[in-house]
């Protein structure tokens, strides 16, 4: 198993992490524990019952599980693992700018294109069709665009070759918090 060393945030740990779409225009946004910050990226822990503002929708929504969520400064990807009986279960990804925090907020431009896992089943990309009409729609760069197809790419590297936070190492920081 991969060593690593992290800071615990002992102050204040609560983050608020909010998802815009291009270039600045707010998303939605939830709140979430950190349980570990490194150089290249914060490991959030958001518990069951959290309350998801959703600005687009105009809705206010109850998450019904609980997640250990990865928001990278350098990957261009999010990841929320669903975390049960110490195992990941399923798991959502978005395609995205890398993460950036300040204070006790992060904030992160989502592309559109998704990787996800249901239960039981195989990962799978979606939201193709609406990476193309925001493309369109939010005024996408052609670098954008095709920053994000790479990403997507390397997105299903990490999660095909088991890399973190893709893997059990991810859980044990559930089990220290």
């Amino acid at each position: 198993m991969k060593e690593f060393h992290f800071r615990r945030i002992t102050l204040n740990n609560t983050l608020t992490i909010k998802a815009l779409k291009f270039p600045d225009i707010p998303h939605y946004e939830w709140e979430g524990t950190i349980l570990q910050k490194t150089p290249d990226y914060i490991i959030v822990h958001c518990k069951y019952g959290r309350k998801l503002v959703h600005h687009t929708k105009k809705k206010v929504f109850t998450i019904p599980n609980t997640s250990i969520e990865y928001f990278s400064f350098k990957e261009w990807f999010t990841a929320a693992l669903e975390v049960e009986d110490s195992a990941l279960v399923s798991g959502y990804c978005n395609v995205a700018m890398p993460s950036v925090l300040k204070n006790n907020e992060l904030q992160f431009v989502d592309l559109d294109l998704d990787y996800i896992k249901k239960r039981n089943q195989d990962w799978e990309v979606v939201d193709e069709d609406e990476f193309e009409s925001n493309s369109l729609k939010y005024q996408y760069p052609p670098e954008l665009k095709q920053e994000a197809l790479l990403a997507l790419e390397r997105l299903q590297d990490f999660v095909k070759s088991g890399r973190f936070p893709f893997n059990q190492e991810i859980v044990s920081l559930l089990k220290r918090s």
